[in-house]
């Protein structure tokens, strides 16, 4: 079935820079819309950036001009090259298959820290 594993993630100063990697497995990758979420202590899970099978994308106004998302179909694997990195940036990060909330397929999450 479908995996997804996130790499990338870290300690970072405030305006850095983190690029994190999800590389799916399966054969419906191509087809799907991806999505980058994050969740920080004591508050709900967010959508941060989401792309579409042909590439359109959407982005929360608090990331918009600072996270910019991809995908490499020959790769199986999403990007989200992260600049401008402030600490309310940090988080768990994880990356989803579909294009919601519901169903589809959650990575095992990767942990971003943004702190002088």
């Amino acid at each position: 079935q479908v995996q997804l594993v996130e790499s990338g993630g870290g300690l970072v100063q405030p305006g850095g820079s983190l690029r994190l990697s999800c590389a799916a497995s399966g054969r419906l990758f191509s087809l799907s819309t991806m999505g980058w979420y994050r969740q920080a202590p004591g508050k709900q899970r967010e959508l941060v950036a989401r792309i579409t099978s042909g590439g359109t994308t959407n982005y929360a106004d608090s990331v918009k001009g600072r996270f910019t998302i991809s995908r490499d179909n020959a790769k199986n694997t999403v990007y989200l090259q992260m600049n401008s990195l402030k600490p309310e940036d940090t988080a768990v990060y994880y990356c989803k298959r579909g294009a919601t909330m519901e169903g589809g397929s959650w990575g095992q999450g990767t942990q971003v820290t943004v702190s002088s």
